[in-house]
């Protein structure tokens, strides 16, 4: 890691902590109470008074966290990695990259497209040399300062594909580190060098330039798209990976564009649609290109970061999940998007620039195989893929904050609203919490459905319950999941230490203790919705697939005065639809300000 300010900053935060266990224990019975039925509840209860008797063995798997503590920088960053991404086997797109839809830009043309595009990596780049010379502003959460090591990771990083675990390299820390990006155009790849011999960037003429280069010398669309090869399950690509690059020409195209600190899809134009259809299409194009038909082989979806730009100014960026959350990714967005608007094209000097190099495949029929079965296996997944991105024009953040309501809380009590009318029960619900307050802290969950929310949602609909109870019991569910916020990011949710306690246990060769063969453990897992607030300065949204296959992924950016939501869900559910949920969502939300705003506020 590179010395300096960043270490200093790193050396002071303060270690992830290991919440005490019998605190653990009891907020997992209340997460339990409004999903499992009561037998199912007490005979969970028992088991956990088994496993925190003295001297038991939740003591002894505690203890031992507790000294993975003392001997690590972050007890759970590791195992994390690998359980939540590493060694997980479904394909990366759709279930585990987010993509952003970034707002329509105004082109239509190849010119267009490569001029915003050459704009776009002058951004970035330009947030490269914060990040380089360690002038990224460090962030602060009610006071606090976060970690930033996730930035360090998104640039020239990439993941490999195993036969059984993947892993991810990042090129930052060798010593010549990359000055090249890649763009595809066509199913094609090209090294672009952005950087001049003295080190300096390229200007945003001089890249669009050499952009045009790129496209002029891929007019035919590739024949075979090597891209795709990246969609498939991680076993299979892991093999196919090993056959690809036991030929040297193969191996080295592969290895630039791992090495890249980032890639650029020119994508060919989307099909046409309606005005209030295009969102959805946008969100769509982000997660998976639309299928090996239209944009899913321009992609390497391995690499960390790759910003897609259409010819017909769908723009935006899918980013691989396993070196970093959305939060840095927003604000890497936001400061591109800032930089593109005071940026004007510079006439540059004409120095000759050396044309871009194509890389070079070749393909066996075995390889031709594999690159049929991903096609194949890519299309039925664009097939499932069910998602509606929706603009919520009727307020913002400022209702919730006129009302003394945290935006977020206000937004997730609509969400349990919206699914309780559909489904007439309460589901278990993730929101990411942010961990950054601690050395290299990623995420836990803030668990959404609580006896509260559970209580407010019953109510909201009975004709039986007065006004003023229904605003009550809103007001002190929102209190609640305030709460729980605020404990999670503290490192006191339940949610990884159940799950440090679980691998601790594994690590130790004991036999997994019960709780954890439990049915409740099963169903407190099953998130039937899978949620995020990502904020953002830019007007864009993040989306993501569902986590289960029965579920939703709803990713929200409140604005002050509106709301977009993406929500997924997949065609092979029949139960579950994404512009069902959508619907419930802006009713439930127009719902709760009609009852605030009807019932007379309490003397206090």
């Amino acid at each position: 890691m590179i010395a300096g300010r960043y270490l200093a900053h790193q050396e002071g935060l303060p270690k992830l902590p290991v919440p005490p266990l019998q605190q653990t224990c009891e907020y997992y019975l209340a997460a339990l109470t409004p999903i499992v039925d009561p037998e199912e509840l007490n005979h969970t209860r028992k088991l956990l008074e088994e496993f925190q008797k003295p001297g038991g063995v939740g003591e002894r798997l505690q203890k031992g966290l507790e000294q993975r503590t003392k001997k690590m920088e972050n007890w759970l960053s590791d195992w994390w990695l690998q359980t939540a991404y590493l060694d997980y086997r479904m394909p990366v797109v759709v279930h585990s990259s987010p993509g952003v839809v970034l707002p329509r830009m105004e082109f239509s043309d190849r010119q267009g497209q490569m001029r915003y595009a050459a704009k776009l990596i002058a951004g970035v780049l330009d947030f490269k040399s914060m990040i380089d010379n360690e002038t990224l502003p460090v962030e602060y959460l009610g006071g606090k300062p976060l970690c930033m090591n996730q930035y360090y990771q998104v640039l020239s990083s990439c993941r490999i594909p195993g036969t059984k675990r993947d892993t991810v390299v990042n090129y930052t820390l060798v010593k010549r580190p990359p000055t090249h990006i890649t763009v595809v155009h066509n199913f094609q790849f090209f090294v672009l060098d952005v950087y001049n011999s003295d080190g300096t960037p390229l200007t945003i003429d001089q890249i669009y330039i050499q952009l045009e280069k790129i496209w002029n010398s891929s007019l035919q669309t590739n024949k075979e798209p090597i891209g795709i090869l990246t969609s498939n399950h991680r076993n299979s690509w892991g093999k196919a990976y090993n056959n690809l690059i036991k030929d040297k020409t193969n191996k080295e195209s592969v290895r630039a564009i791992q090495k890249s600190i980032f890639t650029v899809c020119l994508d060919a134009p989307m099909p046409r649609v309606s005005d209030d259809m295009y969102r959805t299409c946008a969100g769509v194009q982000m997660l998976h290109g639309g299928g090996s038909r239209w944009n899913s082989g321009n992609r390497w979806f391995d690499k960390t970061l790759q910003f897609i730009i259409g010819e017909d100014g769908t723009c935006g960026l899918i980013y691989e999940h396993a070196p970093a959350e959305g939060p840095p990714i927003v604000s890497l967005i936001d400061h591109v998007v800032e930089y593109m608007k005071k940026s004007e094209m510079v006439r540059t000097p004409m120095v000759p620039l050396r044309m871009p190099q194509k890389l070079r495949f070749h393909i066996t029929p075995d390889i031709k195989k594999d690159i049929e079965e991903a096609k194949q296996n890519m299309n039925i997944m664009a097939h499932d893929l069910d998602m509606k991105v929706s603009v919520f024009s009727h307020f913002g953040k400022d209702f919730p904050k006129s009302q003394k309501m945290s935006p977020d809380a206000f937004i997730q009590m609509a969400l349990q609203l919206a699914y309780y009318r559909i489904y007439k029960r309460c589901c278990p619900t993730y929101e990411s919490a942010s961990l950054r307050m601690f050395r290299l802290g990623r995420t836990d969950t803030i668990r959404s459905t609580s006896i509260d929310s559970d209580k407010f949602v019953k109510a909201m609909d009975d004709p039986a319950k007065h006004n003023t109870e229904k605003v009550a019991l809103l007001d002190k569910a929102v209190k609640a999941h305030r709460a729980y916020t605020d404990m999670a990011i503290r490192g006191q949710a339940i949610d990884r230490h159940l799950l440090g306690l679980k691998l601790q246990a594994i690590e130790d060769l004991a036999a997994l203790p019960e709780i954890f063969m439990d049915t409740s453990y099963a169903v407190v897992l099953h998130f039937n919705l899978s949620t995020s607030q990502v904020p953002a300065k830019t007007n864009c949204v993040m989306c993501f697939g569902p986590v289960v296959p029965d579920g939703y992924g709803v990713c929200y950016n409140p604005m002050d005065t509106h709301i977009n939501f993406a929500v997924s869900a997949f065609n092979s559910c029949q139960d579950t639809n994404a512009a069902r949920l959508a619907q419930a969502l802006e009713d439930a939300l127009l719902d709760i300000k009609t009852l605030l705003e009807q019932t007379p506020k309490a003397k206090l």
